[in-house]
């Protein structure tokens, strides 16, 4: 990558969307065992640093455009930091300062990442990750966290980190190279429109297959614009900027898929089915009736290409999914969840997503900002799973025990859902708007509780298929 890039339409559209009651920024934890080598730790990070330009660059609006440039007063102290979390340095604490920085923008007039670095009465210390989304997906993020990563405490030795570019030089031929973001979109468009010219024009028959794609293309747009605002609920509302976060247990990933072989379902739909059961038991244990509840969660769907080596930036579009909370029985509700994701996942609907994010980057930000408004009525929740390493990890010496990260959510979304595997397990993250579900523990403690009901089913109590009150008695 040089050292200054134009930013995408789509990275920008993320750049922007940030708000006071929603900031697009992607929290992490890693825990660990012990304590780091913060000599190594630094030693880590400049060599990410090195591989990975994005980290000492700023976002720059110069001309309407927006551009990752170095920044020339870069300084590793501002980016990671020391924090003394106060009482016991619990799991309380802990939560509550990931709330604060959640809560918190970063400095858009330096890079947009910060790390803070705990000790905790939890074993070992902790690392808080904050990277801006327009930075880049979860899927990159964590190939670029990787980086700092060994397989071993002691490590590899790493080679010498070049020292970043200035730019500074270059600003008048990247300018003249680049040109404005509109010349550039309708130089990419008109050879995309070109190129399908000749290829009608030479097999007359792909007029017919590009006008059905168009025609698709257009009814999924009609589709998603014209679905209706979720119901109203607890779970949903005006937010402010005092958020809340929690994370569940630790649960096997050997057994999620086993469970999944026998049930004919994937990993992902067990897991999304068993944070609908925990909404669905949180708004029946506030009274309120969760069979008249209908929300939807924004559901990310990755759209690299298989050989896509992780390159930072976003890369993926969104579904638009009915969450079964007005399902009871967990069975019925797994089978809705698959039923339902795979319509989604053969439909057009993350293509649409993804060009229209895009397009949203091009245009005026009073404009993104309405036809933001307007899409994020259309759901209550965001919900992604991103699969890590599944070996175990050390940084600077300390073995990496529990990873866990919070998604951001954008307009009034007040509620953020992230699962994360590794080393063979999977854990929860739970964000929400502290109006609206000021208690997220209380969900997170029943994910578990959703996916022990379904591994019941399978290895122990086929009496309890249609039986959902037999189930919660028998686990309690």
């Amino acid at each position: 990558m040089p050292p200054s890039e134009f930013i995408s339409c789509v990275d920008t559209a993320w750049l922007r969307m940030d708000r006071p009651n929603n900031l697009m920024q992607i929290i992490g934890v890693l825990m660990f065992e012990g304590e780091l080598d913060e000599a190594r730790l630094r030693a880590g990070l400049r060599h990410t640093i090195s591989v990975q330009p994005r980290f000492h660059q700023r976002a720059v609006l110069e001309g309407g455009s927006y551009y990752w440039r170095h920044d020339p007063d870069f300084d590793l102290d501002q980016h990671l930091k020391r924090v003394i979390l106060p009482g016991n340095a619990g799991k309380l604490e802990l939560e509550k300062l990931v709330a604060d920085l959640a809560s918190t923008p970063l400095n858009h007039q330096r890079p947009l990442w910060d790390m803070h670095l705990t000790d905790t009465s939890l074993g070992g210390q902790a690392l808080v990750v904050r990277i801006h989304h327009a930075m880049g997906d979860g899927f990159s993020l964590v190939r670029a966290m990787l980086t700092m990563m060994d397989n071993t405490p002691q490590g590899a030795p790493r080679p010498p980190s070049p020292e970043p570019l200035d730019d500074s030089e270059d600003e008048e031929a990247d300018d003249s190279h680049h040109g404005s973001r509109l010349v550039r979109a309708g130089l990419k468009l008109t050879g995309t429109l070109w190129s399908k010219y000749v290829e009608v024009v030479t097999h007359p028959t792909k007029a017919v297959d590009y006008l059905k794609t168009g025609r698709d293309l257009a009814s999924e747009l009609c589709n998603i614009a014209t679905l209706s605002d979720d119901s109203p609920c607890r779970l949903r509302g005006k937010t402010a900027s005092t958020k809340r976060v929690a994370w569940s247990e630790q649960i096997d990933l050997p057994d999620i898929k086993a469970v999944g072989k026998v049930l004919g379902c994937s990993v992902n739909d067990l897991l999304i089915a068993a944070t609908a059961g925990a909404f669905r038991h949180y708004l029946q244990e506030k009274g309120d009736d969760a069979n008249k509840v209908k929300i939807r969660a924004l559901v990310p769907v990755n759209m690299r290409a298989p050989d896509d080596e992780g390159a930072l930036g976003n890369r993926f579009g969104l579904v638009a999914l009915d969450l079964p909370l007005d399902v009871e029985h967990p069975l019925q509700r797994l089978y809705t969840v698959r039923d339902r994701m795979q319509a989604l996942r053969t439909s057009l609907q993350p293509v649409v997503v993804l060009n229209l994010l895009h397009a949203l980057g091009m245009a005026p930000n009073a404009v993104q900002q309405q036809a933001l408004e307007l899409l994020t009525a259309k759901a209550s929740a965001v919900i992604t799973n991103v699969p890590g390493p599944q070996q175990t990890l050390y940084m600077a010496g300390a073995r990496l025990r529990q990873p866990l990260f919070w998604v951001p959510q954008s307009g009034d979304i007040g509620v953020g859902v992230s699962i994360l595997s590794y080393d063979h397990k999977v854990q929860l993250g739970l964000i929400t708007d502290k109006k609206l579900v000021p208690d997220p523990d209380r969900v997170v403690a029943r994910f578990a509780v959703e996916f022990e009901q379904l591994l019941l089913l399978v290895l122990m109590e086929p009496d309890l298929l249609f039986d959902p009150h037999g189930l919660d008695a028998l686990l309690g």
